[in-house]
């Protein structure tokens, strides 16, 4: 299991080829790429090889995966990315029931066909929507991995929990469907509010020695993905981050 990091969360820490610089002084294995990279590939791809460090996966918005998924694959060529993550839909494009999700699925599902065309893995990449119940009882989390049974999932685990949902639960029932998870933590109620209540990884209230446990014995991950949605302080923050991994890897 490699220790990456989603560069979103250095989006106010750029340029993004010095973050990796950072990233690979620090220890880390690998950075995770999104749409605010694409427009200086040639930049990041150089940083990653000078830093001894590789970009595994990446996150695409899944109009572009429909609509040229040549592009996406000249965009992972580019750094050596093989698994492809579309990361979120907006409010006005979420299904309102059972019948939408299965529609959105399809949809995912034909992405991930697309994809496989191109030697490149899919699969969605939860926020917190999907764990909220739909009039039948089922949740689109549920709709999307039973739908489209081919995808993979990369688990953003906090996300889960923001959701009302139990990751532990999750990892037992989809495990072998989580390729990739997002590591990240939730401030205790009323904290870090000028983080939207998240925390460092390993400094908040996530059981992160029992999910790293289930996903070790229960999936397939990869790649674990250091996140901070809104850190104060990025070098902090993915000082830290480093600094419990290798406290929780032993």
């Amino acid at each position: 299991m490699k220790l990456s990091l989603q560069l979103y969360s250095a989006r106010f820490a750029t340029p993004y080829a010095d973050v990796i610089r950072r990233l690979g002084a620090l220890g880390y294995d690998a950075a995770e790429g999104y749409g605010g990279v694409f427009d200086d590939l040639p930049a990041i791809a150089e940083a990653l090889s000078a830093a001894g460090m590789t970009m595994p996966s990446l996150h695409v918005s899944l109009d572009l995966i429909e609509e040229n998924p040549d592009r996406v694959a000249q965009i992972a060529g580019q750094v050596g990315a093989t698994m492809i993550f579309a990361p979120h839909i907006g409010p006005d494009q979420r299904p309102a029931d059972a019948a939408g999700w299965q529609a959105f699925a399809a949809r995912l599902a034909a992405a991930h066909g697309a994809m496989a065309q191109r030697d490149l893995t899919f699969g969605w990449h939860n926020h917190d929507f999907e764990f909220h119940a739909l009039p039948d009882g089922r949740t689109p989390m549920q709709i999307i991995l039973d739908e489209a049974p081919m995808i993979d999932w990369e688990a953003d685990i906090a996300w889960i929990v923001r959701g009302g949902g139990d990751p532990l639960d999750w990892i037992a029932q989809y495990g072998p469907r989580i390729t990739a998870a997002h590591f990240k933590d939730i401030a205790p109620a009323g904290e870090k509010t000028d983080e939207d209540g998240w925390a460092d990884p390993g400094t908040g209230t996530m059981d992160w020695p029992a999910i790293l446990d289930a996903l070790r014995a229960q999936a397939r991950v990869e790649v674990l993905v250091a996140e901070h949605d809104k850190p104060a302080d990025f070098d902090r923050f993915a000082t830290q981050a480093h600094v419990a991994w290798q406290t929780l890897k032993g």
